[in-house]
């Protein structure tokens, strides 16, 4: 008897969104949704309602200084992230960016979509001159934690009272990474 064939592995694909289509609306809303019951959600501990959920991927779309990147698992959004660079005004952080609001849906995780989230993030920072990346992150999402310092993300600080789930206070983490170094690791002279 031979053995039944090998599933193929599933298309993963990366993009910087500049419209949302109401399909890719309703696949962030779905991944996002998944996300935050999974305690992954950026923030939220608690899904919203799918209208609230919309209205804040509409207003993502609407924030100049803000790229948002998606992943797809076969054509089918499971997860994002977003680059945020300061105000025109902010003259004296011009040189830095944000990586922010990065989650992928339980169902989409395995297939390297976060990492390659975070490098595309990355990608487009390096080739629009910002030179640190920062980011933070609940102390708490370990696998999160191993990601960015295996991106090579230096972190610079902790703070016992960073978020707060229930009753309990959660310690967050902070991070930087230095574009200007081959190795992203700190250089004295910025």
């Amino acid at each position: 008897m031979s053995a039944p064939p090998a599933t193929p592995p599933p298309t993963v694909s990366i993009t910087r969104v500049d419209k949302l289509r109401p399909a890719d609306l309703h696949d962030l809303g779905d991944a996002a949704e998944q996300a935050i019951r999974d305690g992954g959600g950026f923030g939220w501990l608690e899904a919203p309602t799918r209208d609230l959920m919309e209205r804040y991927w509409r207003g993502v779309m609407l924030i100049p200084d803000r790229s948002l990147f998606v992943g797809r698992l076969d054509g089918v959004i499971g997860g994002s992230v977003q680059l945020v660079r300061p105000p025109r005004n902010n003259e004296a952080q011009a040189h830095t960016a944000i990586v922010t609001t990065c989650f992928v849906a339980p169902w989409a995780r395995g297939h390297g979509l976060a990492r390659r989230l975070i490098q595309a993030a990355e990608t487009e920072a390096r080739a629009t001159g910002v030179r640190v990346l920062n980011l933070d992150v609940r102390a708490t999402q370990e696998p999160a934690v191993r990601l960015f310092e295996s991106l090579g993300f230096i972190c610079w600080g902790s703070h016992p009272y960073y978020a707060r789930v229930g009753e309990k206070a959660i310690v967050g983490r902070y991070y930087y990474k230095d574009l200007t170094e081959p190795t992203g690791q700190t250089d004295p002279k910025l």
